[in-house]
């Protein structure tokens, strides 16, 4: 990456974001830290940051709710960091907004190459310059905008609206998908890591008028049914 990313990491342990902010540092981000929700915040308004990396258990305020928080007003992408790793815990997080998530205990240079893999793609999908249109829906310059109003999109949702809007309503497989918003593979409560993340996209384009733009394909994928 060409300018080293900020990133902050939130945790209400100070081992855990020594280990974090390392691990991070050692792959070329600049770092900040908060063991708290209120001081997380505080920090995300006054820095523009490329990343958050945030504990879902912390005092007073979750990290759930501080994700949500977040999203009301920004896609910067964000990290969960959790201590279970069963999948309604992970659909939680991705619910509440986040980008991807890492299950405590994990290797450091695991979560770092995470994080790195998030900024990138943020950073090229921001840098798209190519059109993707269909119908009223127009995706460029790391944007969409449908019939007039601009979408507020996560940079994960992002991806997935531009893949499935570049088959101009044709089917878009699970697994293509899957690489289209997180670089991997079928596996392990993936298709439901993926339907809630649709879910999210749903929502968004129904405010707009669009409630059944994303189509269910029986046994195949998905397809935008926009026109």
């Amino acid at each position: 990456m060409s300018t080293k990313p900020l990133a902050l990491v939130v945790d209400d342990e100070p081992q855990m974001i020594d280990i974090v902010s390392f691990a991070l540092e050692t792959q070329g981000f600049t770092t900040l830290s908060a063991r708290d929700a209120e001081k997380a915040w505080q920090i995300f308004k006054s820095r523009e940051l490329d990343l958050l990396v945030l504990d879902v258990m912390l005092p007073q305020s979750s990290g759930l709710s501080l994700c949500r928080r977040i999203r009301q007003t920004s896609t910067v992408p964000i990290l969960l960091l959790t201590a279970r790793g069963e999948a309604k815990d992970r659909v939680a997080g991705l619910e509440a907004g986040a980008d991807d998530y890492v299950t405590k205990p994990f290797h450091p240079r695991e979560l770092a190459l995470r994080a790195e893999a998030i900024v990138r793609r943020t950073r090229g999908a921001a840098g798209l310059r190519a059109e993707v249109v269909c119908g009223p829906l127009k995706i460029a310059e790391g944007s969409a905008v449908l019939a007039g109003h601009i979408l507020t999109l996560t940079p994960t949702e992002l991806r997935l609206l531009t893949r499935l809007a570049a088959e101009e309503g044709k089917p878009v497989s699970f697994r293509d998908l899957l690489l289209a918003g997180w670089q991997v593979d079928e596996g392990p409560g993936g298709r439901q890591m993926l339907k809630t993340a649709l879910y999210r996209l749903r929502r968004q384009l129904s405010e707009h008028g669009y409630p059944h733009a994303v189509e269910a394909v029986r046994g195949t994928g998905y397809r935008l049914g926009i026109k």
